[in-house]
């Protein structure tokens, strides 16, 4: 499941962006503008879907090429847009995506998707079955099956797909490989992993009241594909994270950077089974709250991992909202490594490896350092970096390069991340006791038959394994 999959088929580069710019495909970069000038066929023309806050920085990433055109822009918040409408003033400007590809689809080449998790499939999918490249945050989907349409959806449609999680293009992932791959802490067999997030509200009340929506706002087109309900600015612009009907919580928000490291080293399957806890809110005294719509302010998440070469399982605990693993034993009571915020630990036969996301790695116990310094570099490395990365990618085509976080691999990685929101949607709405505790037979266990995508002993939870449109969406591929 882990190994990046090659594309095989070739497919053309052709630029159709406008008449005019076609004629001068033809023409000698060198004729056009001296030895700095990018020819049209060589440009790289860019929509963005969700333009504000990542949105923005995504966009201005990838204008970092020289190869990239950032010829369209859309959102559904005028208010969010305004950053990248003055960054790109030549850009267009729209609200709704699917009218932007209908009428300028022979114009682009390649999409960025940027919206709230809730959008990514329809986004993604609508673009990729135009032939258009796309590049789209983590994670990838809102729900597990959406991932596997997607992943489907970029070998059909033969596009240069890419996910979001930059990490999986920097030097710290690849030099924690080389330290495994040398085998320095010998066999792993437990992995924990952790964020502080969230650090927006979590674990709280459904909002109540009655708002006027925003003039520069459209609502329903905002809300997408998920059930219709009525405007609240604490949805907006940020908080959604927290709302199941949007947002993934702290999982989805940081584990597909957090967890790279472990999918990308190990040689390991689709997870087999998934258990978990959550903060428990409480309304009064011996009252549990309900509160559905929200993701809990903490958790603790258990997976178990089929290694694909016959040497057992991986358990990896997932933990956040403040909770951490305990400090490694290798450790001195005061010995400081570094920040504890966001990281994991690879617990080996032979000893440990620290990574706290985007510093390290770090050998436990320390005096083994040396041993890291020794070892030479001996992956290939990513010098422009995820974003431009892609774009070279496009340009060359489907199946000439090889990226950090293709569809092939962000997709399963993406399955195994949201398997935890199934696990804490499942265990959050089991039915109360008259004294409002969960009525729970034991912390249940939930087996996954990841060919089928259904969990196998608790029916309830498959609801979560593709959420409901509403009427007006669909996802084909």
């Amino acid at each position: 499941m882990k190994t990046i999959v090659k594309n095989i088929d070739r497919r053309k580069f052709v630029k159709t962006s406008a008449a005019s710019a076609a004629a001068f495909m033809i023409v000698p970069r060198h004729v056009l503008g001296g030895v700095d000038h990018v020819a049209p066929s060589d440009t790289l023309y860019i929509a963005g879907i969700g333009v504000g806050g990542k949105g923005k920085s995504d966009l201005t990433s990838m204008a970092k090429s020289p190869n990239a055109k950032i010829a369209f822009l859309c959102d559904a918040d005028d208010r969010m847009a305004v950053d990248s409408r003055n960054t790109f003033p030549e850009a267009p400007y729209f609200r709704d995506f699917r009218e932007m590809l209908d009428k300028e689809g022979k114009n682009i080449d390649a999409v960025t998707v940027s919206t709230p998790d809730h959008t990514h499939a329809v986004a993604a999918m609508a673009a990729m079955q135009l032939g258009k490249h796309v590049y789209v945050q983590k994670p990838l989907t809102h729900s597990i099956k959406e991932a596997r349409m997607l992943t489907e959806a970029a070998r059909k449609y033969k596009v240069v797909t890419q996910m979001g999680n930059q990490y999986a293009s920097d030097e710290p992932v690849r030099r924690t490989q080389e330290i495994i791959d040398a085998g320095l802490i010998g066999e792993v067999s437990k992995v924990y992993a952790w964020t502080n997030r969230p650090v927006w509200p979590q674990g709280i009340p459904t909002p109540q009241g009655s708002f006027d929506i925003p003039g520069e706002l459209d609502w329903d087109l905002w809300l997408g594909p998920a059930a219709e309900i009525d405007f609240n600015p604490a949805y907006l612009p940020f908080n959604w994270r927290g709302w199941w009907a949007f947002g993934t919580g702290a999982l989805g928000d940081m584990a597909c950077h957090i967890l790279d490291p472990f999918f990308r080293i190990f040689p390991v399957d689709y997870p087999t089974e998934v258990e978990c806890s959550a903060t428990t809110a409480w309304e009064g005294f011996f009252k549990v709250a309900n509160y559905k719509d929200s993701c809990p302010s903490s958790s603790i998440i258990h997976l178990k991992f089929p290694r694909t070469d016959g040497k057992g399982d991986i358990k990896l605990i997932w933990m956040d909202g403040g909770l951490l693993p305990p400090r490694p034993e290798e450790l001195e009571p005061d010995e400081d490594i570094g920040d504890f915020g966001n990281g994991f630990i690879f617990e080996g036969t032979k000893g440990k490896v620290f990574g706290n996301y985007n510093k390290g790695p770090i050998l436990l116990p320390t005096s083994r350092m040396a041993e890291v310094e020794a070892l030479p570099k001996t992956l290939k490395r990513v010098p422009e970096g995820h974003y431009v990365d892609w774009v070279n990618a496009c340009l060359q085509g489907f199946g000439k390069a090889e990226l950090s976080s293709p569809f092939d691999y962000a997709g399963p990685l993406t399955e195994a991340v949201l398997m935890g929101n199934l696990a804490l949607r499942s265990y959050l709405l089991q039915e109360k006791d008259g004294r409002g505790r969960p009525m729970y037979p034991g912390r249940k266990k939930l087996l996954w038959d990841a060919q089928n995508m259904k969990i196998t002993n608790f029916d309830s939870a498959n609801e979560y394994v593709m959420r409901q449109y509403r009427s007006g969406w669909t996802l084909n591929n």
